[in-house]
């Protein structure tokens, strides 16, 4: 089993509520033919080395690891599992796992929050001519701002799905002037509006301000790591945000999603900024959720082997 840290530039500055960023480091892990991959994301603080460390501590994905091993060992190593059972028995993983189709379901195309308003204004358009969802990141530090984000995004594309992602970039009281405002420009959620970091208690206060106010749906991001985080949230998020490398890969994932729905819930399936090969496999479980964000190539060099694409009407299309 090998293992490596790679690191990649983005082909654009990506910015979120929590910052910009201009790279990425991948975790990536190859086995008797096979890859997976594993991204580092800035706000979580992960230390790379200590993950690299961990999977070469191991003969193979068969190995256990530490039960304090890093998130970024555990998910490589969980998909490789997933990656050997599938080649056995000579099918895609979703196959495999008796899962729906993913091929079809409808992809989104993320924009991080933008500098030149008229530039993001063409590039909404230019994206919608193929994506009829788009996902908004907000939390820029202005309300206004936000709200001409929002506002330039609906005039140019009038027709298209819209979501919201403030990443936690939101206190309450801005929730309550700024959701309303959001629903009337016909937005379908916003995204973990509140700072995962106050626990529920922001959740809590939130749904008692906005309760009958606004019609966005609520979903959870950053507040709703594992399966484990689902229940508390019944009641305060319409819907979490499931990916692969918070919950641990598709196990986990599958737990995720289960929990999600026996409360009820809606499902999004995202991602982080990692290359196809991480993207390939969280979409695997495409045909589980309402909403599939898994773009997040898209702002990474292209490395010449292509696993996955979206057709012209912006679908999912595993290769």
């Amino acid at each position: 089993m090998k293992a490596e840290l790679i690191q990649l530039p983005l082909v654009v500055p990506f910015r979120i509520a929590q910052g910009s960023s201009s790279h990425r480091v991948m975790l990536r892990v190859e086995h008797e033919g096979l890859r997976a991959e594993a991204p580092f994301v800035p706000y979580y603080n992960d230390d790379p080395r200590k993950a690299l460390e961990a999977v070469n501590a191991l003969r193979s994905p068969e190995d256990p690891l530490r039960d304090d091993a890093p998130r970024q060992a555990k998910l490589v190593l969980d998909l490789l599992r997933h990656a050997q059972q599938a080649q056995a028995a000579g099918v895609p993983i979703w196959t495999h796992l008796q899962l729906p189709d993913p091929n079809g379901v409808r992809g989104c195309r993320s924009i991080g929050i933008p500098d030149d308003l008229a530039e993001f204004a063409d590039e909404v358009a230019a994206l919608a001519a193929q994506f009829s969802v788009i996902k908004l990141k907000l939390g820029s530090g202005s309300l206004d701002k936000d709200m001409q984000i929002a506002a330039l995004a609906r005039e140019a594309a009038p027709s298209a799905t819209l979501l919201a992602d403030a990443n936690g970039g939101w206190s309450v009281n801005d929730c309550e002037t700024i959701l309303p405002l959001l629903t009337g420009l016909g937005l379908e959620l916003v995204e973990q509006p509140v700072d995962h970091r106050s626990g529920l208690m922001s959740w809590r206060k939130l749904r008692g301000t906005i309760e009958n106010k606004s019609a966005a749906m609520l979903i959870a991001d950053e507040s709703a790591q594992t399966a484990e985080d689902v229940p508390e949230l019944e009641g305060l998020a319409g819907g979490v945000n499931v990916k692969l490398l918070k919950c641990g890969g598709i196990s986990g994932a599958l737990r995720m999603i289960e929990t999600a729905r026996s409360y009820g819930m809606k499902v999004m399936l995202g991602c982080m900024i990692e290359t196809q090969i991480g993207i390939t496999y969280a979409a695997q479980l495409a045909g589980l959720a309402d909403w599939i964000d898994l773009d997040g190539h898209f702002y990474l060099p292209q490395e010449g082997v292509e696993t996955v694409r979206y057709d012209e009407k912006g679908n999912l299309v595993l290769l």
